[in-house]
């Protein structure tokens, strides 16, 4: 479903992204402070070569997990000339939101208050910077509509373990249908989704858990609050992308990462399959990549590297 799972790495709920240590020296992390218009705060993890650098890569994390946890990923990139920026979400991590019954939020807060404020923040720090946007999982989908919606920001687009929610596109998918009308009805009667006690997610707001699911069962991406046609949106993307789909990975099959590149037909995409040998892992599954991300940080760079610099 494209979306997240518990994660069995650590409490992705719990602490500043600050506390690990990079292991390479040529490499520089530090945070960035965020503020919206509705006092939401939040910091973003910066992880960049030292020296000068063009290229760089602000990365969405997979729903339910923390900007710490792509720290591996982000120092891979980085060694390798792309800085990397990784948001922090609503809820998680730095952010002073938690979800709960008197606190909620959805796909509008994400895409018109939180993005614009990070974007903000960033060019005013690195006005040098040539952006690419991507993600994992649900964050795949939100850097396409954020591109969409702001398609002179980016250069190119990643995704990784990622793809359209709709219920069609699993092979149970009478299953997957049912937990998009199950789930918005559990986080309406409890105020929040309680995804850490389902080991699905995290504790997700209900607005944003309505979001998700109305996209799963409608095949169609919309936002409570929201005027514009996204997928209208969508269809106008003519930002290149790459998408790296995992051999082993039942939350994002190919069948849905095809559907939502279907909804961009005037980008040029790149699909990449990456197998567990390849990444050093058991099975190629939807997180596995994160402790071993060098090999997916290879195919990354390789492909930002085609694309023109801008003068």
């Amino acid at each position: 479903m494209a979306v997240g799972v518990h994660l069995n790495i650590a409490d992705a709920d719990s602490g500043s992204a600050m506390g690990l240590p990079l292991g390479n020296p040529q490499l520089i992390q530090h945070t960035l402070a965020v503020s919206t218009g509705d006092g939401s705060r939040y910091e973003l993890l910066c992880v960049v070569p030292a020296g000068t650098w063009q290229r760089a890569l602000y990365w969405l994390p997979a729903l339910g997990t923390s900007a710490r946890h792509y720290l591996p990923l982000a120092e891979a990139l980085a060694a390798r000339g792309i800085a990397v920026v990784v948001h922090e979400w609503r809820g998680i991590g730095s952010s002073n939101r938690r979800a709960s019954r008197r606190c909620t939020w959805g796909y509008r807060d994400i895409l018109e208050d939180d993005l614009p404020a990070a974007r903000a923040v960033l060019r005013s720090h690195w006005p040098q910077a040539m952006w690419h946007v991507g993600g994992h999982s649900l964050g795949g989908q939100i850097a396409m509509l954020q591109a969409a919606l702001s398609p002179e920001a980016y250069v190119g687009i990643v995704l990784v373990a990622s793809g359209a929610p709709y219920w069609r596109q699993f092979r149970r998918a009478w299953l997957v249908g049912g937990a998009y009308v199950l789930a918005p009805c559990v986080a309406s009667l409890c105020g929040y989704l309680p995804g850490r006690r389902i080991r699905f997610g995290g504790n997700e707001a209900r607005g944003l858990v309505a979001d998700w699911a109305r996209t799963g069962r409608s095949g169609r991406y919309a936002a409570r609050g929201m005027l514009v046609d996204l997928d209208a949106a969508l269809h106008a993307l003519s930002a290149p992308i790459l998408a790296l789909c995992m051999a082993d990975d039942w939350l994002a099959p190919p069948a849905s990462l095809q559907y939502l590149l279907d909804k961009v037909p005037l980008a040029a995409h790149r699909v990449e399959i990456l197998s567990a040998p390849e990444l050093s892992v058991t099975r190629a599954t939807h997180f596995a990549w994160m402790q071993t991300p060098q090999a997916l940080a290879a195919r990354v760079t390789s492909w930002i590297d085609t694309l023109p610099v801008r003068r």
